[in-house]
C-alpha cells in the first residue's frame, strides 16, 4: 500500500516527517507545536496563544488534505504542565462542534523547541 502525504505551507515541520499521511479513509496528522510559519519560531505568550497556534497549523494541514475540523475523529494533546489543562481546554472547546472528537491529554516532561503544548489528530474522509 502506498502512502499519500500532505503538506501545508502554513505549518512547519521540525524534522524529517510529513505533515499528514493518508491510509485508506484515515488521515494521520503529525503533532504540531506552536511554531509560527512566518518566523519559524515558537509564538510568544502563554498556553492560550500556543494552543491557538497549534490549531492554526493543524487546520492548515487539514485544509491541504481537503478536510475540515468536522472530519477530526481523535485528538492527542501533550502538555508540559498539566496545570495548563483548563486554559488549553478553553481554547480546544472553541475549535470543534459537538459531538467533540475523542481526545487524550498526556503530561510530558518536555517538547521540541521548549513548546508548552503539541497536538496531533486523526481525521476521516
Amino acid at each position: 500500500m502506498s502512502r499519500k502525504a500532505f503538506s501545508a505551507s502554513g505549518a512547519v515541520a521540525v524534522g524529517p516527517y510529513s505533515h499528514a499521511i493518508e491510509a485508506g479513509d484515515l488521515i494521520f496528522l503529525s503533532g504540531q507545536t506552536p511554531v509560527d510559519s512566518q518566523t519559524g519560531k515558537l509564538v510568544e505568550g502563554d498556553i492560550v496563544e500556543q494552543t491557538n497556534q497549534c490549531f492554526k497549523n493543524l487546520f492548515k494541514v487539514l485544509e491541504a488534505a481537503g478536510l475540515t475540523p468536522d472530519n477530526v475523529e481523535k485528538v492527542n494533546v501533550f502538555l508540559t504542565d498539566m496545570n495548563n489543562f483548563t486554559a488549553m481546554n478553553e481554547v480546544y472547546s472553541k475549535q470543534f462542534s459537538e459531538p467533540y472528537p475523542a481526545r487524550t491529554t498526556i503530561g510530558v516532561s518536555s517538547l521540541p523547541l521548549g513548546a508548552q503544548v503539541e497536538i496531533e489528530m486523526i481525521a476521516r474522509r
